[in-house]
């Protein structure tokens, strides 16, 4: 009797469970964005009969399902503990953690992105650039600092370096790979922290002549927290914040920056934007296809074009003392044929091209 009744109990439970996860997730309005992965969760897919027969309206529908699930977070949570406290596993979904640092396995070296990167460099210098000072540099991930050493998979970056000099012409090189280390990127982040790159961007303006140094001016440091950069949400584990670094000073507080496709002004740092999806927008207003930075305290008409990602929000306010101008593309987000209709290469004398090895490696998202 005792055990019918047990049976029945754990019977009703799982009715019970089940269908109040059923319910709730119809009930439940679906959500846009999950702001602890940083990224936009899948809607409702849109019915053809192709997708029908092909199966892809079956695989929508299972992203949609996977993103909408209710209490998401918690079970992602819940999931990353059970793999990294219970099961010992070294990683999960391709992030890891040593020494409360999150770091995202980039592997394996996509070689033909590395030369679609090469030739994208060369078709930018044939359209736009001939005759002018350019350079390049490559900033390396973090698993460049601890990977090997720790016996995670990692990229070949010494063969990144070989494909991408044996392939790039008419340009000077700039080394970051051998004055950068661990300690100058955030924890939780991908990206480096302002605070620590001031002698990287005296390398930089060094490399392409400039005889302005950012370490000759001082800076006022800001320091905003907590700061769950890229990485933590998509670790889904409890773990200490990092805390967000600016620095300025009156010539950075008077730049302007302008984007001509928006037609809109702003400033270099744009608090506003700490705490929103991704508070690394807090540098020039985060992803744009074309933006300039002028600064009025530097008359000498000298101007600087920095084709970039993301890292180069962070750096270019230390740039802009040496320059009346800066100008930064992001060809994640404009074609390359008309980018001549909102940047004037004409008046630039240096060009940078500036990017992380991650973009490298999935090139072909530059357009």
């Amino acid at each position: 009797m005792k055990s019918k009744v047990k049976n029945i109990a754990v019977t009703l439970c799982f009715i019970i469970i089940t269908c109040g996860f059923m319910l709730t997730n119809i009930i439940m309005q679906d959500g846009e964005f999950s702001y602890s992965e940083r990224r936009r969760l899948a809607g409702v897919p849109s019915y053809s009969f192709e997708k029908l027969i092909s199966g892809d309206l079956f695989e929508e529908y299972e992203k949609y399902f996977l993103d909408q699930f209710v209490f998401r977070d918690s079970f992602r949570s819940l999931k990353a503990m059970t793999s990294r406290y219970m099961f010992k596993q070294k990683d999960n979904n391709g992030l890891y953690i040593l020494d409360g640092i999150i770091y995202k396995i980039e592997y394996p070296l996509n070689e033909k992105a590395i030369l679609n990167a090469a030739q994208k460099l060369n078709e930018v210098y044939s359209k736009y650039l001939e005759d002018k000072n350019v350079s390049y540099s490559i900033i390396p991930d973090k698993n460049y600092f601890t990977a090997s050493q720790k016996g995670y998979l990692t990229m070949d970056y010494e063969r990144i370096l070989e494909i991408i000099k044996e392939n790039v012409y008419n340009m000077n090189y700039i080394d970051l790979f051998s004055t950068l280390n661990i300690k100058d990127f955030y924890k939780t982040d991908i990206h480096w922290s302002q605070d620590k790159i001031i002698d990287i961007a005296d390398n930089i303006l060094k490399e392409m002549g400039n005889d302005i140094k950012a370490s000759d001016f001082k800076y006022e440091e800001k320091r905003l927290s907590p700061f769950y950069g890229s990485y933590y949400g998509q670790a889904a584990l409890k773990l200490d914040p990092d805390t967000l670094v600016y620095l300025t000073n009156s010539i950075i507080e008077n730049a302007v920056v302008f984007d001509p496709i928006d037609k809109e002004y702003s400033k270099v740092y744009m608090t506003d934007k700490f705490k929103g999806i991704d508070s690394y927008n807090l540098f020039l207003s985060g992803p744009k296809p074309v933006i300039s930075v002028t600064n009025p305290s530097y008359d000498t008409g000298k101007e600087l074009i920095i084709f970039r990602d993301s890292f180069a929000s962070s750096i270019a306010p230390l740039l802009i003392r040496g320059y009346s101008k800066i100008t930064l593309v992001d060809l994640r987000y404009i074609d390359t044929d008309i980018l001549g209709d909102y940047v004037d290469f004409s008046e630039a004398e240096d060009i940078l091209f500036l990017y992380n090895t991650q973009v490298l490696n999935n090139s072909y998202m530059l357009k």
